[in-house]
């Protein structure tokens, strides 16, 4: 089955440009930024890209590329995903529901975040119920056991527990533009989305975007100084033992720790019996000071990849840049910039034309260094 891409816009670069002006500035900055001074947002993909691969043009064994990876049981058509991104709604309208109508017909998996502006259940309907869910871990045990026996009823199977928000990160132009948590709209934003006509149009056809998940659990006619209230009285990011215990002994799928940066989480997410893990740094968002995510595959994957499956996140963008996190012994990878950017350039299209322009990236780095499998390319790096 064809689908459409537009040969204007071949590049992430493009993509990046075009989303730029469509946007409001308050809605490119939120995608685009890191925190701090946004080192460690440029570090992932700086350090990625320093990964070389080396080619063999005289294997004559070499018949063809085979994108397929198989992940929990499931094979997907190539080796990445989309990674839960927060309020994708506000940077462009209903942008959760063209990623995930996007991922179900080119069959690779969606992430949908609790903070999110879809619910649950629209993105299982859209889906069949084969998105993955990720979890900001609530207060009260009463709310987690609702929002998964939500997951459960609308047919989830992958659970993402998010690690790497104890606390939100310092980012200084979502605090000027009033988009820290819970997002406000003043005069700044207002008169920068009145001259994205596009934006405003979509906004108007979809409504404000809103907390969906969680609307069930909020008094109506909130204003948005008590939706802040809500929101820091509900969440609290941060994982213990206990808290991860009961989540793994009432989920009956698998089950998946997002969030992994250093060898000693790692460890204790194969003791505490996660079934796989996402080497993340929150796209740098969080700690400006930390490790590469690159960085921490290379240092992790030798030692616990025959006990947990192995994903990453965070600095990859492009298909080159799959293959490189592949090569280092990623089993699988997820991004989230640049399908949001892929949104932002071309609307309704961005999600099916950014996943057919991964795979020929992908498909051309898998035939011009000679591999036939995804999981072989860590024979190619260059040591």
């Amino acid at each position: 089955m064809a689908f459409p891409f537009d040969t204007r816009y071949a590049s992430l670069e493009l993509l990046i440009e075009r989303a730029k002006k469509r946007m409001p500035r308050f809605a490119f900055e939120y995608l685009d930024g890191g925190c701090n001074e946004n080192i460690n947002r440029d570090r992932n993909t700086d350090e990625l890209r320093d990964v070389l691969l080396r080619p063999r043009y005289l294997n004559n064994n070499f018949a063809e590329a085979n994108m397929e990876t198989e992940l929990f049981g499931v094979k997907y058509s190539a080796p990445f995903g989309i990674s839960p991104v927060g309020l994708q709604g506000l940077m462009w309208p209903n942008a959760p529901e063209i990623l995930a109508k996007a991922a179900f017909k080119h069959n690779i998996p969606f992430i949908l975040s609790t903070v999110t502006t879809s619910s649950i259940e629209r993105i299982a309907e859209l889906t069949e119920g084969k998105a993955w869910y990720q979890l900001y871990h609530p207060r009260e045990e009463w709310l987690r056991d609702d929002i998964l026996d939500r997951c459960e009823a609308s047919g989830y199977d992958v659970l993402c527990i998010l690690a790497d928000v104890p606390t939100f990160g310092y980012r200084a132009k979502e605090i000027r533009n009033g988009l820290a948590m819970p997002p406000q709209l003043n005069f700044r934003n207002v008169s920068q989305a009145l001259v994205k006509p596009q934006w405003c149009m979509e906004m108007l056809k979809h409504g404000i975007p809103s907390f969906k998940t969680m609307e069930k659990y909020m008094d109506k006619n909130m204003n948005v100084k008590q939706l802040g209230q809500f929101m820091n009285s509900t969440f609290s990011g941060r994982l213990n033992p206990d808290r991860i215990k009961a989540i793994r002994d009432k989920w009956k799928g698998k089950l998946v720790i997002k969030g992994v940066a250093s060898d000693e989480d790692a460890e204790e997410a194969v003791r505490l019996g996660f079934d796989g893990m996402i080497i993340s740094n929150h796209g740098g968002r969080q700690l400006d000071a930390g490790e590469s995510t690159i960085a921490v595959v290379k240092e992790i994957s030798e030692k616990y990849k025959n006990q947990i499956k192995i994903m990453m996140d965070s600095g990859v963008r492009t298909g080159p840049d799959v293959a490189r996190a592949l090569s280092c012994g990623a089993e699988f990878t997820f991004m989230g910039r640049t399908f949001m950017y892929a949104v932002g350039a071309l609307g309704d299209k961005g999600g099916d034309h950014i996943i057919e322009m991964l795979k020929m990236q992908f498909r051309q780095v898998m035939e011009q260094v000679c591999c036939e499998k995804p999981g072989d390319l860590q024979n190619f790096r260059v040591k």
